[in-house]
């Protein structure tokens, strides 16, 4: 296939300041190294991927997707167009000394606030490329600003879904049980203010536990029924964000709203846990559910499988509980999401 290297001017980079330098130059001009994009003549563009979910193009810009370049280059031009009008409004209001981090912020709300809506697919994949750039240069100011715009976005982005996914997101950010508890029993009772672990203090909307807890359940099999895990910790999150929730509302793990319809348990984690309940309870039962949360031995992602089609040796997730696998099939890897279920079902 043929290929074709282009050079691309990125959007122009502009850095935080200290607070020693003047306000004017706290957003400035500057070139870093041009980032390389392939694009691939003669193959069919796939769908551009959603905003809320960049996959991570990788080192080596031959492998890239037509598509996922194509919407790197939109996504980098509005980059590059809000960090100039950034830099245009700093420039503007002259302000110096310990006043100028709060202004990035300011100014970083008012103009995303404007262009939230107009955004490109691909604006969050090309912001997380220029982060991953700003990284590899040891940049750390540029990076802290980057991911300024980035938390920026994503907040605007937090605002415009339902009150029970606002939650989901809020709890995924604390990392403290009682404040976790504390921020569940508030949105029941309607939602209000809520100071978290940092102690900064938020408004919090109103929703239903049943709610909270079935939307870390979909994001959890969404996450699950994939190859490989790109986060673990955020789907250990999730897992503890369900089991919380499930268990303040009032019939706890056997409430019949917590059934996720399930025809047969799935194989995996059946045989997973025959193996435990055939152990004495100790050491060996908890490091093997411990490998198992951590992605290790029987949890352990299948990476060859990655790019397999409809037609790989990939076993389906469900099948016939506690039955060895005779179809030669590889196994689905044991999930803490649905290990969990299975156990609550057993």
């Amino acid at each position: 296939m043929a290929a074709l290297s282009l050079s691309l001017a990125p959007p122009t980079a502009v850095l935080p300041c200290l607070p020693s330098r003047p306000a004017a130059s706290l957003l400035r001009p500057q070139v870093p190294s041009r980032a390389t994009l392939v694009v691939c003549l003669g193959a069919k563009p796939k769908v551009p991927l959603p905003i809320a979910s960049p996959s991570p193009l990788g080192d080596d810009p031959a492998k890239w997707d037509p598509a996922e370049c194509d919407a790197l280059l939109r996504g980098g031009e509005q980059v590059a167009s809000v960090l100039q009008e950034m830099l245009t409004l700093m420039e503007d209001m002259e302000m110096d000394g310990a006043f100028a981090p709060v202004a990035v912020e300011l100014v970083a709300q008012g103009v995303i606030g404007n262009r939230v809506d107009e955004m490109e697919s691909g604006f969050l994949m090309a912001l997380d490329y220029m982060i991953q750039l700003a990284q590899k240069d040891g940049d750390d100011e540029r990076n802290s600003l980057l991911e300024i715009v980035k938390q920026t976005v994503l907040d605007h982005l937090t605002k415009k879904c339902p009150p029970h996914v606002q939650v989901v997101g809020l709890l995924c950010q604390t990392e403290k049980k009682e404040s976790r508890h504390e921020l569940l029993r508030r949105v029941a009772a309607g939602g209000g203010v809520f100071e978290n672990d940092k102690g900064l203090k938020c408004q919090i909307p109103g929703a239903n536990l049943n709610d909270i807890a079935n939307q870390a359940d979909d994001l959890l099999e969404s996450m699950e029924t994939r190859p490989t895990i790109p986060d673990r910790k955020l789907l250990a999150r999730l897992v503890i964000v369900r089991e919380e929730a499930r268990n303040m509302m009032g019939g706890g793990l056997l409430d019949e709203r917590n059934d996720r319809g399930l025809n047969t348990l799935p194989q995996a984690e059946v045989n997973f846990l025959s193996k435990l309940v055939a152990l004495k309870p100790g050491k060996a039962v908890e490091k093997m559910i411990s490998d198992v949360m951590h992605g290790k031995e029987e949890g352990a992602d299948n990476t060859e499988s990655t790019n397999a089609g409809p037609n790989s040796d990939l076993e389906p997730s469900t099948g016939t509980s506690g039955r060895e696998n005779a179809t030669g099939r590889k196994p689905q890897p044991v999930r803490p999401g649905m290990f969990l279920e299975t156990v609550s079902k057993s």
